[in-house]
């Protein structure tokens, strides 16, 4: 691979059809590796349908919602809403990519089987909520109509680059917070289901994570920039959802999802795997953008520790006024 190929002209000369062209091959290969580790599953068959029971309105033995009704915690279920709005955006997510990396050839057979797999999340999301009766399905149904009918559109639709530099980290904040959502949810058949939801996102970060990688060799300077476009500017895919500055919040405190875990689990582990401060040879461009990169990962970490502080003296508080009960 080598950005002096006669047929795609000068570093300075990439544009995102060349680079689609460039990259297809990369894609190819990591398509078949990803189908030869992708394991099939059944939705229905982590979902606790012996729970389930009718709801009132057309059913005469139906039964009213209730909080009482599920083991799940208040944080688990504020992150169970969160992360399936942010998975019926399906369409929206299917609609970009498609427009941006194609339907053809090994990108339109990728963009097609993510669909796929990620159609499965919601789906098991939904049916456990509902068997389960961990979330008021009234509220749940006007939250998924409100935010689907504001629509998406993401912050990296202008720039191939900057949507794969995208989706390489969002994969993993969403494996993040899957995990985690499940590791607080209180149940652990919903810790089972976000365990399985989980590993198909770590594969999907794989793949976009590779591309990344293999873009780093083709054109570095702009892969770089993007880099720290997307990193800095980052938004969860997400941040529509009716309330969702709230949510956040409540996730932040619950340890779902926060400025620590963001920059540890999530930052940290792509940018090492792809030595992105490490990288040499760049044009004055790409130095400015790994050194702007830098200095805002360091201010991060900083904000994350005060964070940190914060959260402990929380915690000591609310011990306290548990002892003194």
């Amino acid at each position: 691979m080598t950005i002096t190929s006669p047929h795609l002209g000068s570093p300075s000369a990439w544009t995102d059809a060349r680079l689609l062209h460039a990259l297809e091959e990369v894609v190819e290969g990591e398509l078949n590796r990803h189908l030869k580790v992708a394991k099939d599953w059944m939705p229905h068959e982590y979902v606790p349908w012996s729970d389930g029971r009718n709801f009132p309105a057309l059913f005469e033995d139906g039964e009213a919602w209730a909080k009482d009704q599920s083991k799940v915690t208040e944080i688990g279920r504020t992150a169970l809403v969160v992360n399936l709005l942010t998975e019926d955006n399906l369409p929206s997510y299917h609609h970009e990519i498609a427009s941006l990396f194609g339907r053809d050839g090994a990108w339109g057979t990728w963009v097609h089987r993510w669909t796929a797999e990620e159609g499965r999340h919601g789906i098991v999301m939904r049916d456990y909520l509902l068997a389960s009766r961990a979330v008021d399905p009234d509220k749940l149904e006007q939250f998924r109509m409100a935010h689907m009918s504001e629509g998406f559109e993401s912050d990296n639709r202008h720039s191939m680059l900057h949507s794969v530099a995208y989706v390489a980290f969002q994969e993993l904040a969403t494996r993040v917070s899957h995990r985690n959502a499940g590791h607080q949810s209180g149940d652990p058949v919903c810790d089972r289901m976000l365990a399985r939801i989980a590993t198909d996102e770590n594969l999907h970060m794989v793949f976009y994570r590779n591309l990344l990688k293999a873009a780093f060799e083709l054109a570095p300077d702009l892969t770089m920039q993007a880099v720290r476009d997307v990193v800095v500017g980052f938004r969860m895919p997400g941040h529509g959802i009716p309330g969702f500055e709230r949510a956040a919040a409540q996730m932040a405190i619950g340890e779902v999802y926060n400025l620590r875990i963001h920059h540890d689990d999530v930052l940290q582990p792509v940018l090492r795997f792809l030595k992105v401060m490490e990288l040499d040879g760049l044009g004055p461009e790409g130095r400015q953008a790994q050194e702007e990169l830098g200095l805002f990962m360091g201010g991060l970490d900083m904000e994350a520790g005060r964070f940190d502080e914060k959260l402990a003296a929380r915690k000591a508080r609310m011990a306290a006024r548990a002892a003194g009960h």
